[in-house]
């Protein structure tokens, strides 16, 4: 039943935005969250990601190979996660854990901001992520073809 919710709640989202041509930063995170998993209390890091987006000043994903990411959701909004440079992870043994671990924001000068605590760690579908988004692109696309 969730997952029709979920499903629906997408495919109205991706409606309201294809005329706009992009997704708002709320519309991404709704995106995300459809296609994240239950709660997991920790992820496996081997210290470096693959890449990352910012998902609002409360949310972000983060990639720890090109085929596997996980959404983090954050206790409250995280200053400088819209407009930075790189992240970093805090990590207890090669594990990164929800209400423990920190996602550390550098600035434009290469410091380190305040640490911010991650509430909860999703794993993500990366391939139905990717569907999803590559089904918004065709969309906007015969959006853009009809009004021309």
């Amino acid at each position: 039943m969730k997952s029709l919710i979920a499903v629906a709640a997408l495919s109205l989202t991706l409606a309201a935005c294809s005329s706009t041509g992009r997704l708002s930063t709320a519309d991404k995170l709704e995106l995300y969250r459809a296609h994240a998993g239950a709660p997991q209390p920790d992820l496996q890091y081997f210290g470096s990601l693959n890449g990352w987006t910012e998902l609002g000043d409360s949310a972000l994903a983060v990639w720890t190979r090109p085929s596997e990411a996980y959404l983090l959701e954050l206790r409250g909004p995280c200053d400088g996660l819209s407009y930075a440079p790189a992240i970093g992870l805090t990590s207890q043994m090669g594990r990164v854990s929800s209400r423990f671990d920190k996602v550390l924001v550098r600035d434009t000068t290469g410091g380190p901001r305040v640490p911010c605590f991650i509430s909860s760690i999703r794993k993500l579908d990366v391939p139905a992520l990717r569907a999803s988004e590559k089904e918004r692109r065709k969309a906007d696309i015969a959006e853009r073809e009809a009004t021309t």
